[in-house]
Order: structure tokens, then C-alpha cells, then sequence
């Protein structure tokens, strides 16, 4: 097994290294692009390449990163997960809550109505009428 660990490590290293890399790569060839503003586009009239050709070269460059950038983040993220034990929520115990310090008695679940009656009922339990209708606040 830890052979299999180290052999993860490994590749989680150096996949991480080109990732990184790709980013960066990804990041310079999209700011060279010329922009409706001008940008950082370094591309004057002058050079060894047309405008046109220029802009050809930096948009396949740019999908060609990006194409390795959603390719490296999907083995990092296979990789990841690849030592992880699957669990279930279904078999396991449900968390307990601390009772309130009012001592009061818990809700039981609803056998018949819905929650307003259920509401009602945990109120009668508890020796307060339930009110008939909206109250409007009272001032003292």
C-alpha cells in the first residue's frame, strides 16, 4: 500500500509542477493578445508575423493551454480522490442535540395535520393557550 501512496505522491507532484506551469503560460499568452483597448498587446506593425497571423498563433496557443489546464485539474482532482474510502451517510447514527435549559418537552413528530397543528399541540403541552388568530404586539 505504500507503494501505491508514493506512486500517487509522485505524480501529484509533478502534475501539480506542469499545472502550475500551464497556468502561467496560460496567463502571459492571454495578456499578449491584442484587445479591443489595445491591452498589453505587444503587436505593432512591425515584426516577423502579420496581425493576423499573430492573433491565429496566440488563440490556438491559448486553447491548446487551456485544453491542459482542464486536463491536469482533472487528474489532480482524480487523484485526490483516489485514496479517499467511500462513506455513506445512511448507516450512521444521527448527531444528538443538547436539550434546551427550559426543560421543555421535545417535539414529536406530526401523526396527523401538518406543523402548525403539531406547533399547537407542543404549546397546549406546555400550559399557554395558543392564540386564535394574529395578534398585534401589546405595549406596556
Amino acid at each position: 500500500m505504500d507503494s501505491v501512496r508514493t506512486f500517487f505522491h509522485d505524480w501529484r507532484l509533478v502534475l501539480l509542477i506542469i499545472h502550475v506551469g500551464v497556468t502561467a503560460a496560460m496567463i502571459v499568452v492571454i495578456l499578449l493578445q491584442r484587445s479591443e483597448g489595445g491591452g498589453l498587446g505587444m503587436g505593432g506593425g512591425a515584426g516577423f508575423m502579420s496581425s493576423r497571423g499573430t492573433a491565429n498563433l496566440l488563440t490556438r496557443t491559448t486553447a491548446i493551454l487551456a485544453g491542459l489546464f482542464f486536463l491536469t485539474s482533472m487528474g489532480l482532482a482524480w487523484i485526490a480522490g483516489a485514496d479517499r474510502k467511500p462513506t455513506s451517510i445512511l448507516g450512521t447514527a444521527p448527531a444528538t442535540q443538547s436539550q434546551p435549559a427550559g426543560g421543555a418537552a421535545p417535539i414529536a413528530p406530526p401523526t396527523s395535520g401538518g406543523l402548525l397543528d403539531s406547533l399547537k399541540k407542543v404549546d397546549e403541552q406546555q400550559g399557554q393557550p395558543a392564540p386564535s388568530g394574529p395578534q398585534a404586539p401589546r405595549s406596556q
